[in-house]
């Protein structure tokens, strides 16, 4: 071999070196432990938070998460309804490919036997655990969960869920109704709590047995508000009086809209409150008075939320496990509060699209703690003065929820599946989004030494010295 050509080969294999330090770096990889992953998926909620914006809403808890985390500013979901876009995300397919549009197919029957992010983590030394609304139950996930395929134990689901669609909301006659607006004094409604409520409490419960644990964790816990009805601890209106809600800034169908592009927001329409109302359909707008109301009570169950978020991020703080657990926070899509005429999701429309998107990573994101330290303490939205929150580091650049799968695989340092081919139904693990992984900023590495777009140039390089030496 020529000299020049030994040039070029040992060019190639020091740059493949670099490369694949820096996506061991990027990727979480080390002779330490492997890190730990809580992902917490919830319903409905679009980025009506304080940490994107949101000068109305009180959301501290998930304000200090993402003061400690990178923010995706614009990520959007594959479809504005639950049941494809968590079967999307969760594969890291398409709804084309999973062919789930709607409720009423498993994906392993009539597309293919995609592997999931969970499976990849258990079939990874991972124990990995679901609370709540993850995936969403019924046929979508065969009845199961898509159990035992993603889980290592059984999914748990609160038993308070049964009644979220019963007359449990007491309306201004006194009795009890399936109202949309849903403010209830917990200790009078059935079991005496909360769906959210018992699913954050079984969540801790997990996190307390896996702290003695020899394997790595993944846990999911998924949470029903801001979902439909707005059922939730009465006092948290007092957060949103109705003098402070103003309507959506943009209340009217557009001109010329095909009906195609509009969903008449049926659901809410089924509501005993909602019938009294009378509307017309498709496009009868809602008194303005009750919209106000809507919002109200879409509000109260983010803050809601946010306090149960808090109290599962605080007891990973106690349990000493913030350093060794990634946090991945995300909506399944968005919902519309009024905006083109719109109370629904079942669109297109930014507003039933657009997500809020975080990770926090120990160590990348965010310092590692010290003994004694906590990072997520537990803060009441009631406080008259809580501190408003920045984001840590945030990113403007489009991006979309099939990026979950390979940026949490990369993060904890396992192996990536590859880019799917096209068409893709007869490959059991491949993704067919980006890895997020070249947005995060590592603290351990100087600015010179890690570019963005370096974390997987291996095969570039080596394919272009490879090529120079034919």
């Amino acid at each position: 071999m020529p000299p020049a050509g030994w040039c070029l080969l040992w060019l190639g294999l020091l740059l493949a070196s670099v490369c694949t330090s820096l996506e061991s770096a990027a990727s979480g990889n080390s002779t330490t432990a492997p890190l730990n992953v809580l992902l917490i998926i919830v319903d409905d909620l679009r980025p009506s938070l304080g940490c994107y914006g949101d000068k109305l809403v009180r959301s501290p808890n998930i304000d200090q998460l993402a003061s400690h985390s990178l923010l995706f500013q614009n990520a959007f979901a594959q479809q504005a309804v639950c049941a494809p876009s968590r079967v999307s995300f969760l594969t890291g397919r398409r709804p084309d490919t999973t062919r789930l549009y709607d409720f009423n197919s498993y994906w392993r029957v009539h597309a293919g036997n995609f592997s999931t992010i969970p499976q990849h983590f258990k079939e990874n030394g991972y124990v990995t655990m679901s609370v709540g609304k993850v995936f969403h139950p019924g046929i979508s996930s065969n009845y199961s969960d898509d159990s035992p395929f993603s889980w290592s134990v059984p999914p748990y689901h609160p038993s308070s869920e049964k009644y979220e669609n019963t007359k449990t909301c007491r309306g201004p006659d006194g009795k009890l109704h399936a109202n949309l607006l849903c403010p209830v004094d917990v200790a009078d409604v059935p079991e005496g709590t909360l769906p959210d409520k018992q699913s954050t409490e079984q969540a801790i419960r997990l996190l307390e047995k896996m702290k003695t644990s020899a394997r790595p964790f993944f846990l999911a816990v998924g949470y029903h508000k801001p979902h439909i009805p707005f059922r939730y601890p009465k006092e948290f209106q007092k957060l949103y009086p109705l003098e402070n809600i103003t309507l959506a800034p943009d209340p009217q169908v557009p001109a010329g809209l095909p009906p195609v592009a509009y969903n008449p927001w049926m659901d809410i329409r089924q509501r005993e409150d909602v019938q009294a109302l009378n509307l017309s359909v498709p496009y009868g707008p809602i008194p303005a008075d009750f919209q106000r109301k809507i919002r109200q009570s879409y509000f109260a169950s983010v803050s809601y939320l946010d306090t149960q978020v808090g109290h599962l991020l605080s007891a990973l703080d106690d349990l000493q496990l913030a350093n060794s657990t990634i946090i991945a926070f995300v909506s399944d899509h968005g919902w519309a509060l009024g905006e083109h005429g719109e109370w629904a999701k079942y669109s297109n429309f930014d507003v039933a699209t657009r997500v809020p998107l975080m990770f926090y990573v120990p160590g990348r994101t965010a310092p590692l703690l010290e003994a004694g330290e906590k990072l997520f303490p537990y803060i009441d939205p009631f406080d008259s003065i809580v501190e408003l929150m920045e984001p840590g580091q945030q990113v403007t650049d489009l991006v979309e929820l099939l990026s979950l799968f390979p940026t949490l695989a990369g993060l904890a340092g396992l192996h990536v599946p590859p880019r799917c081919p096209v068409p893709s139904f007869r490959v059991a693990q491949c993704r067919e989004g980006q890895s997020l992984v070249k947005y995060f900023r590592f603290q351990d590495l100087d600015e010179d030494q890690y570019l963005p777009g370096m974390v997987g140039c291996r095969y570039t390089f080596i394919q272009e010295a490879g090529n120079n030496l034919l």
